[in-house]
């Protein structure tokens, strides 16, 4: 009786978004107040609904009610218990009723916290939210129900796929639909928006909180699932421009421009158009994501799915909304007209560089991603797009980037100059040309990758750190750290996410450079060296799980004649789904990571074995916690959390003007 009442909940909140959709558009166009204040209680009564479904699926996986189908095919009872929960969405349906939750609760907080906003760009804002809704649901409804049941339950199940039977697995999605997702409510605004045929400061100022929030869920969400693939897979890295991968990446790309340009559209009320349609765009390309994920026409680990048929209706929704809101875009695009002027040395400047570098990258990352497929399709022909394409497509637009941000970012607004700007940020130049000239003296090899790593993320953290220092003042050294701890959250935001971007290039940079690799077959007893390490293989056995087998093996690891540590890399087997799996073992250090690997006994005796000294690792996922950590900061400032203009702050004598 639960599971139908979860489904009816699943219905009615079907019909509930429905009224939401047209009730409050029609009541915004006639301006009946009524009519438009249908739209927050709306949105809650959606949420809760759609809560109640997913609380009762999950329930049924906790209880392993084999009845429901989803749960037959996705659960076991033997599986740990947290593998039993997070089986709730690793699988298409229950991802997209995740999906769905993720998506009301957005449209519910616009309703709980959009006081601030115009009752009409409110209205509309919901409506459009609920339109998403609605395409969705009847998604879910009607191709891919979680509630079936099975005429004749089963006593056990089929278990989870073994490879998302990990904590990694258990975070990555929530994280990664709060970010695609939440990206649908910057879409809902800029539609919103151009129905009202009004972008203004006001709007840019209304915009950012949302899609600031969107972008720190998804940068979490990218970097556990990058963590996951390094520590899970075995095969030593952090990301290998896979086809999903790409697809979460894209979006991220875009919504970093879209933050950045809303900034211009807040404080100078250009770039509006532009603007508007990167909001489109983001929000395009989650649903792009959604498309690669659960389509199948882009083979990936990470897949959900392999149903083309449903692929093609997720690209039907995405190709529906895509299109209206460009064609809207087209219409309106008198509307949108910059009022602002400035100069082409300026922050404005700066930003529109921004852009088109973050815009041109993602593009590149579109094509390189997209094109197996077009080539099947036209040319009938079977081609892989892999690493070293993006690594040398991708790569320099990154570097362009991180060159020019410490810069743009102490420039002044409308009219700045270079010689100003660059003074603070001397000092840091010459530091980070230094420390880029010790690092290719002491490296081995002749490779330039490290040292300009560097050199860029020296220059992109010191940048940050002097743009904190030239909003202090221009006092003395005392007043200037005081002043500069009293400065809005939002600067100390900026820079955290600043200095994050600066960490991650350097730990790309140096573990990609300066990584050290064996793979050899080894016996036990067998001792030999690895850079400044000695590693041992001291034993392998056979060991049960709650629901694999296990082949265990004991790595002992040396520096000299003191023992580092013991290392227990796993290769495991699911009966159930009769599936390996291979469980690195990692000993994490903040200077190095050592990465140790069991594979396949070998015919002539011993154990396939691959080792790692990987230097500066973990910077790479540190890097991305200081970016989402400036974006909690930044969303918790006041002046980005309301929906009306704060008040202005008394500035430092002395500081730049924001």
């Amino acid at each position: 009786m639960l599971i139908e009442l979860g489904h009816f909940a699943l219905i009615l909140a079907f019909g509930v978004a429905s009224v939401q959709m047209i009730v409050p558009l029609v009541g915004a166009h006639r301006g009946n107040a009524g009519w438009m204040a249908v739209a927050e209680p709306a949105a809650t009564v959606q949420f809760l609904l759609t809560g109640f479904a997913f609380a009762v699926l999950t329930w049924a996986f906790v209880t392993s009610d084999f009845s429901l189908q989803l749960v037959f095919l996705n659960s076991h009872t033997d599986k740990p218990m947290i593998y039993k929960i997070t089986g709730v969405w690793g699988n298409h349906e229950g991802s997209m009723l995740l999906w769905m939750v993720i998506l009301t609760l957005f449209g519910a907080f616009a309703a709980w916290f959009g006081d601030g906003l115009p009752t009409r760009l409110r209205a509309r804002v919901l409506a459009v939210q609920a339109s998403i809704a609605v395409a969705f649901f009847a998604f879910v409804i009607f191709t891919s129900n979680p509630f079936l049941r099975l005429e004749v339950p089963p006593l056990n199940g089929r278990d989870l796929n073994p490879l998302l039977q990990d904590p990694g697995l258990a975070f990555h999605p929530p994280f990664l639909y709060l970010g695609y997702v939440g990206l649908s409510m910057a879409f809902s605004f800029a539609v919103a928006a151009l129905i009202e045929g009004r972008v203004d400061a006001a709007w840019g100022r209304w915009v950012r909180p949302w899609t600031l929030a969107a972008w720190m869920f998804l940068t979490v969400g990218i970097a556990l699932g990058s963590w996951w693939a390094y520590y899970e897979l075995g095969w030593g890295g952090f990301w290998f421009w896979d086809p999903v991968e790409n697809a979460s990446f894209m979006p991220w790309l875009i919504a970093t421009a879209l933050l950045h340009s809303a900034i211009v559209v807040e404080k100078r009320e250009a770039l509006k158009s532009w603007t508007i349609l990167l909001a489109i765009l983001a929000f395009g390309f989650s649903l792009l994501g959604a498309f690669i994920v659960r389509s199948g026409v882009l083979t990936s680990v990470h897949a959900f799915a392999n149903d083309p048929e449903r692929g093609m209706l997720i690209l039907i929704i995405l190709a529906v909304f895509l299109g209206g809101a460009l064609t809207l875009f087209a219409f309106r695009a008198h509307a949108m007209e910059s009022k602002g002027v400035f100069s082409t040395v300026s922050r404005e400047s700066a930003l529109i560089l921004n852009n088109i570098l973050l815009a041109v990258s993602s593009f590149v990352v579109f094509i390189g991603t997209i094109w197996p497929l077009v080539a099947e399709l036209l040319f009938d022909r079977t081609l892989s797009v892999g690493p070293p394409f993006f690594d040398a497509a991708f790569t320099p637009f990154m570097v362009a980037l991180a060159i020019v941000l410490p810069l743009g970012s102490i420039l002044a607004w409308k009219r700045g100059t270079f010689g100003r700007a660059a003074k603070p940020l001397l000092g840091w130049l010459m530091l980070a040309v230094a420390l880029a000239g010790l690092a290719y003296a002491v490296q081995s090899g002749n490779s330039a990758l490290g040292p300009i790593g560097v050199a860029l993320g020296v220059w992109v953290v010191g940048g940050a750190i002097a743009d904190l220092w030239v909003r202090s003042g221009r006092e003395g050294f005392a007043d200037r750290v005081r002043r500069m701890s009293r400065l809005p959250r939002a600067d100390w935001g900026k820079a955290t996410a600043h200095i994050g971007i600066g960490v991650t290039i350097f730990g790309i940079a140096a573990m990609l450079a300066w990584q050290k690799e064996d793979i050899r077959v080894a016996n036990v007893g067998d001792r030999w060296d690895v850079a400044q390490f000695s590693f041992q293989l001291d034993d392998v056995g056979q060991e049960q799980g709650p629901n694999y087998q296990t082949t265990l093996a004991e790595i002992s690891v040396w520096r000299g004649t003191r023992e580092v540590t013991m290392l227990e890399p796993e290769k495991r087997f699911y009966p159930v789904a009769n599936m390996p799996t291979t469980e690195a073992a990692i000993a994490n250090g903040i200077l190095r990571d050592l990465y140790v690997v069991i594979g396949d006994p070998q015919e002539g005796g011993g154990w396939a074995v691959r080792v790692y000294v990987k230097p500066f690792a973990n910077w790479i996922w540190g890097g991305a916690i200081l970016m989402a950590l400036g974006g909690v900061f930044s969303l918790s400032d006041r002046r980005l959390r309301v929906g009306a203009a704060a008040a202005k702050q008394t500035m430092p004598k002395g500081a730049p003007a924001e």
